[in-house]
């Protein structure tokens, strides 16, 4: 990293005195941007902190009290412990992350008219980042939503923040409570998979609504016989005629586009695709026969086509018609299969045609474009619809989570937009950020929180009366010996601190910037209880680069704990997390707890992935895109909970103890933390990669 070049005021480098936010920091703050390749497009808030050592919450389960964290947020990137994935209902009826917004989106808010707000589209006028403690609010229906205290969303009763109090104080504000209830429709749907089933229901939908087929022979007037084959869809969007040609070429049928019908000033032009080779349009009829066992991403795909041909939504009715009595049949299967609950209106006409009716209202309708996610903008169009509905939307739970995310917010025309299904009112963070002095309006892809006062702030805090020097954990929510701290250098302040009170202290990291510290470290092992572990989740380099892509890598951890051991210092290994069905086969946790005791680590102890409210929806869109395989299974394995089931846990804890067992992790550790006698700490020459020697023990923290 080159940070002597990043020096204040030199070139690539911004800063702007700010005021911070008054319950998080004191007076002044710095906002900073490198223009280095590790932390382009990364900004950090240099603040002053009020307090750093911080009390854990009681329901967290943690066996320590206190922590200390110089920074709030983290530049390592784990993909299970992202935030900002709320979905937000965009003005084509489908849904985007809210960390994936950008100014310019067309979104929908709400507007009052007459004696009902209204879903209206509306334009994204900024977006941004910041970090707050976390809520999780809990509705009826099993929707769920994280917030910040701050945040409000639309009730039965008007604008209310997520906390408050009912008199005095600063926070005395209108604020949830339970049995509240939201407006909107409820928590969105999934949208399917482009699998190989969905595609194909698509085109039979597609094609068997709004196609022309035609396989037959003719005798000629000479007597001779002839044979035509054709296949032509013609359709006025665009939309639907791309998604139908695209399904065909990647099944190798190739088309071609042309004119159907000119647009006039009466009529919009309408395009078409065709082909009249017998192999690729007998290939299309066996494409698109009625399947014998159909699965959901059939059905899904079918709906989709079907709609997309035969379907509309307008006055808050959606319905698909048709004469056939199969395709109405196979309609109402399908939307059965999925649990849509529908209404069949024979016309009484003599065509026989059909309407099918979907019952449940917008709620409903929304749920069926987001589960089968039609091809067709226009038809999804939800502008004007009233925001009533029956979803049971009543609070049943607000609960901290006991930790600080990372929360992203957006300004609109209309003040609001729909998060997850409910009417949320933008601006939550707009106070911190004008009290920052920044541009709401820029798109941060980072931000990192630096309490650049933390070393004087600990050193004050462990000499206060109060204090009665318990064990202090940091590195637990995140990483103090991140990138940025080879810039800021925070933690020589705070060892020092810690050292001079001696108060026992433990960390955890992922990083190999914690070798820079080695005499403190050292110095402070030497008249207190001093625990250190590094995090290795496991060795495949691969898996590394999907889940931890801002980390060193497992073997450059590795050999921090050689490093620490050969000194005289002992570590132990988190071997976390282990994700399940990515790196808990017995051959890469072999392969891990092997490398493990060449290292020399005290001791190994896995912990399984969990995944909390937040990282938990992050983690699965992500699974969904890297191992959609994979999703039935975690739903299986998670299905009740943040924690793997405990049968579970418990085998890959005793595989881990017995592979420890066979490699002689910790075998020759005698007991004790703190080294004895007052011989000064020396770091070794180079890393060693042998057994250790030294007297190591449990990290603390663990």
């Amino acid at each position: 990293m080159r940070w002597d070049a990043l020096r204040e005021g030199a070139p690539g480098e911004e800063s702007r005195a700010a005021q911070a936010p008054p319950m998080l920091f004191e007076q002044r703050a710095v906002t900073r941007t490198f223009d280095t390749p590790a932390f382009r497009g990364m900004t950090f808030f240099e603040v002053q902190a009020r307090s750093i050592i911080n009390r854990v919450p009681d329901a967290s389960r943690v066996p320590f009290r206190w922590t200390i964290n110089p920074y709030r947020g983290c530049s390592h990137s784990c993909v299970y412990c992202a935030w900002g994935d709320t979905p937000v209902l965009m003005a084509d009826g489908r849904t985007k992350r809210l960390s994936e917004l950008r100014e310019g989106d067309a979104v929908y808010g709400t507007v009052r008219r007459g004696s009902y707000r209204r879903y209206v589209p509306t334009t994204v006028l900024a977006h941004w980042q910041t970090v707050k403690p976390a809520y999780r609010i809990t509705l009826e229906d099993g929707t769920r939503l994280i917030a910040s205290g701050d945040h409000r969303f639309l009730t039965g009763r008007g604008w209310k923040h997520v906390t408050g109090t009912e008199c005095g104080g600063p926070l005395q504000r209108p604020h949830l409570t339970v049995n509240n209830k939201l407006m909107g429709v409820g928590a969105f749907a999934e949208p399917p998979k482009d699998s190989a089933d969905y595609r194909r229901g698509y085109l039979c939908g597609m094609i068997r609504g709004d196609g022309y087929l035609a396989d037959y022979g003719y005798e000629r007037q000479n007597g001779t016989h002839g044979h035509i084959t054709s296949f032509r869809l013609a359709l006025v969007d665009q939309e639907g005629l791309d998604r139908t040609r695209d399904y065909l070429t990647h099944v190798g049928i190739t088309t071609t586009t042309f004119t159907f019908a000119r647009a006039t000033e009466a009529r919009r032009g309408v395009m078409a695709i065709r082909t009249g080779a017998r192999d690729q349009v007998r290939f299309i009829q066996w494409l698109i026969q009625w399947p014998r066992s159909p699965c959901t991403d059939w059905h899904k795909g079918f709906l989709a086509g079907i709609f997309d041909a035969e379907g509309s939504y307008s006055g808050g009715i959606l319905r698909i018609s048709n004469t056939d009595r199969a395709i109405v049949g196979w309609t109402i299967a399908s939307m059965a299969a999925l649990g849509f609950g529908v209404a069949a209106e024979d016309r009484g006409l003599p065509n026989g045609l059909t309407y099918v009716r979907l019952r449940g209202g917008l709620k409903e309708a929304l749920r069926f474009f987001h589960t089968t996610d039609p091809a067709i903008t226009r038809k999804r169009t939800i502008d004007g619809v009233a925001i009533k509905s029956n979803a049971r939307l009543k609070v049943t739970s607000i609960e901290p989570l006991g930790l600080d995310l990372p929360m992203f917010d957006i300004t609109t025309g209309t003040g609001d937009f729909i998060a997850n299904g409910v009417v949320s009112h933008n601006c939550f963070a707009r106070k911190s950020h004008t009290y920052l002095d920044l541009d709401s309006g820029h798109d941060f892809d980072s931000k990192i929180v630096v309490k650049v006062n933390a070393p004087d702030l600990v050193r004050r805090e462990l000499a206060a009366p109060r204090w009665r020097g318990e064990h202090i954990a940091m590195g637990t929510n995140v990483d103090c010996y991140q990138r940025a701290e080879g810039r800021y250098r925070l933690m020589p302040g705070i060892l020092a601190a810690l050292r001079d009170r001696a108060n026992p202290f433990s960390i955890l990291t992922k990083g190999t910037l914690i070798l820079r510290d080695l005499d403190l470290l050292g110095e402070a092992a030497d008249v207190t209880d001093v625990g250190l572990a590094v995090s290795v989740g496991c060795t495949d380099t691969g898996l590394w680069r999907e889940l931890e892509p801002g980390t060193p890598g497992p073997q450059r951890r590795l050999e921090v704990c050689a490093a620490f051991t050969a000194a005289g210092l002992p570590c132990a290994v988190l071997m976390g997390p282990v994700v399940p069905f990515l790196s808990d086969s017995p051959a890469q946790l072999e392969a891990t707890v092997r490398q493990v005791a060449q290292a020399g680590a005290t001791s190994v102890t896995p912990i399984v992935l969990h995944l909390r409210s937040g990282a938990r929806e992050w983690f699965f869109r992500w699974l969904g895109e890297a191992h959609p395989d994979l999703v039935p299974r975690y739903h299986a394995l998670y299905g009740r909970g943040a924690y793997a089931p405990a049968a579970y846990q418990k085998r890959v804890t005793e595989q881990v103890q017995a592979l420890a067992r066979r490699y002689g992790v910790g075998r020759d550790a005698p007991g004790g933390t703190r080294r004895r006698g007052p011989r000064r700490f020396a770091p070794p020459a180079a890393p060693a990669a042998g057994p250790p020697t030294a007297a190591p023990q449990q990290l603390t923290l663990l």
